[in-house]
Formats: C-alpha cells, sequence, structure tokens
C-alpha cells in the first residue's frame, strides 16, 4: 500500500480578493471550488487547479485575517509547481518580470531547472521543470497563459526541520516513502535536503525535507503553509486509517471533506500532514462548465447557507 504522490497544498491568505486575482490572472490557474473553511465557516477556502481539479493539481487557501508569518524551521518552506522544458521557464521568467513579478534567476536544483518567485503575500513558490512526467493535466482554455505553458500540478513540496530522525521515521516506516538522495540547500554548504519518494517517483510524488537546527521555529499567518496533502487511491483510504492506529499515529480519525476523505496527522516535527482520497472529485456538485463561479457547501453545511453566506466579503 502505498501513497501515490501529493494530492493537495493549503495555505494562509490575509487577502483573498487579491489572491483569487493573482492566481487565476498572473499564474492562470483555474478557480474549481469556491466554498468555505469547514471548520471555520467565516473564511472561505478557496481551491486553483487544472480545468477540472485533477487531484495532484491543487493549491487552495485558506482566507484568515492573520499577520505575516514567522518563517523558521517546523514548517513547509516551498511550494514547486511543475511546468514543462526550459522554453517554458523562460517564458514565465518574461512573463513574471512583465508583471511586476519579483522573481529569482533560473537555477538549476536537484538536477531540475527551477524558477524561484513569491506571491504577493510572500507565499514562496517555484516553478519546475518537470521534463513531462507525471500525471496529464487537463488544461484551461479560459486561462490568460497558453495551453502549452499553462501550470500541469503541484511539484516537490519542500519543508523544514531541525532534526531528521523522528520525521524520516514517519515517512519510511509509517507512510512507506522511500529515501532515495539529498541535495545540498540553496546557498549553504553544510545543510542538506532529503528527498522522500511515493509511488512511482517523479516530482508529483516527492516531498524535500531540509535539515536546518539553526532556524527559529516557524510561526503560521498570511503567506505560511497550512498543510500538505497526500494522494491514496479511494480503496485504501480505511486501511491507512487502521495503518495509523496501527502503529499509534495520533491523527483525526476519518474526515469526510465531501469531495474527499481526509486523514491528518502532524509529523513528529509539528508539520500538519493529510492524506486525502483521490475521490469523489470536485464535480461531483458542480457542472465542470461552471466550476469555481458559484459558492458551494457539502451537505452538512447547506442548512446554514443563509448565514454563512451573509459573513462572506465580496471577492468579485
Amino acid at each position: 500500500m502505498n501513497l501515490s504522490g501529493i494530492h493537495h497544498l493549503t495555505a494562509i491568505s490575509a487577502a483573498i480578493k487579491d489572491n483569487r486575482r493573482f492566481y487565476t490572472q498572473t499564474l492562470g490557474m483555474r478557480l474549481v471550488k469556491r466554498s468555505v473553511n469547514q471548520d471555520d465557516v467565516s473564511s472561505y477556502h478557496l481551491f486553483y487547479a487544472d480545468a477540472k481539479g485533477s487531484p495532484g493539481t491543487d493549491l487552495t487557501f485558506f482566507d484568515w485575517p492573520a499577520p505575516k508569518e514567522r518563517r523558521g524551521t517546523r514548517s513547509i518552506t516551498l511550494t514547486n509547481l511543475r511546468v514543462t522544458g526550459r522554453d517554458t521557464i523562460q517564458w514565465w521568467a518574461a512573463r513574471l518580470t512583465e508583471l511586476g513579478v519579483r522573481h529569482d534567476e533560473i537555477v538549476e536544483r536537484d538536477g531540475r531547472l527551477t524558477l524561484a518567485f513569491e506571491d504577493p503575500e510572500g507565499q514562496r513558490l517555484a516553478l519546475v521543470d518537470d521534463g513531462g512526467k507525471g500525471d496529464p493535466p487537463v488544461r484551461w482554455d479560459r486561462s490568460p497563459v497558453p495551453v502549452e505553458r499553462q501550470i500541469r500540478g503541484l511539484g516537490p513540496i519542500v519543508m523544514s526541520v531541525p532534526i531528521l530522525d523522528p520525521t524520516d521515521v514517519l515517512l519510511t516506516q509509517v507512510l512507506n516513502m522511500r529515501q532515495v538522495r539529498d541535495y545540498p540547500h540553496a546557498g549553504t554548504s553544510d545543510t542538506h535536503v532529503h528527498v522522500f519518494e511515493m509511488g512511482a517517483g517523479g516530482p508529483h510524488a516527492e516531498l524535500h525535507v531540509a535539515v536546518q537546527p539553526g532556524l527559529p521555529q516557524a510561526r503560521q499567518g498570511a503567506g505560511a503553509v497550512h498543510h500538505v496533502a497526500f494522494r491514496t487511491p479511494d480503496a485504501d483510504y480505511d486501511a491507512w486509517a487502521e495503518r495509523l492506529n496501527e502503529f499509534g499515529v495520533p491523527n483525526s480519525g476519518k474526515v469526510d471533506r465531501f469531495w474527499f476523505r481526509s486523514l491528518y496527522t502532524r509529523e513528529p516535527n509539528g508539520v500538519l500532514f493529510e492524506i486525502a482520497s483521490d475521490g469523489p472529485g470536485f464535480g461531483v456538485d458542480e457542472d465542470e462548465a461552471t466550476l469555481g463561479e458559484k459558492l458551494v457547501l457539502p451537505p452538512f453545511l447547506e442548512p446554514d447557507r443563509e448565514r454563512i453566506v451573509a459573513n462572506l466579503k465580496d471577492i468579485d
């Protein structure tokens, strides 16, 4: 039983209207689900992805009026987004420059061309050349980005820990990941990033763990990542719930998010992990042609729709 890759990543925004504009207009992703945080219905939960919200393409945001994050260890520090080809990486560098988005120079990191930048709230992102590997995305023909240049999905997720051993035990012995290589952390000679692989491997199925004992502990806020979710086939979801309990790993128990089912646990250094099922998917309650155009709620929240909507700001 193996996880098959990254399912989604959820981050925090204190400026959700600007956030929507950046991810749909600058990065050309599709808003495929407009909902609320199911545990805090006063805030939006927006999902950006490919044209149909395929698992592995979702970058999602909680709308929380939080102060800016304090960067440090015990946190997720970089979200890679997959594109294909040197020419596409160069196209994106030109696009970001034209739109006034500050970015680093194109570099090779872990053997892949990478272009690092930040969103307006300091969310750390990078475009990475995936060599055409990973699940093919569903292109969105209404994106401002040409189909051949569009973001294909989530790439390696990078996290920072002060000590590797306890995290390594959870990843390899419980979650069945494989540590396959390491590489120097950018800008340092004494800090390394360890690459853990899921399923068949590839840039869509990697967690990169940087060991940085000298950093202060991070504090979540605007511009921070809340959690990362790993994919499981629907048929394996119940078995993962059983496995976490068998190993004595504290966890949320089964949580039905309606569009997928979830299990949550914190790895030993404090980063929140989720195991999420591939289905049933975002098309279960909306027509694919109009995904994300109206506020949708899971069935258990529908009786409170009027109250929930009254407390939400206009993001259009």
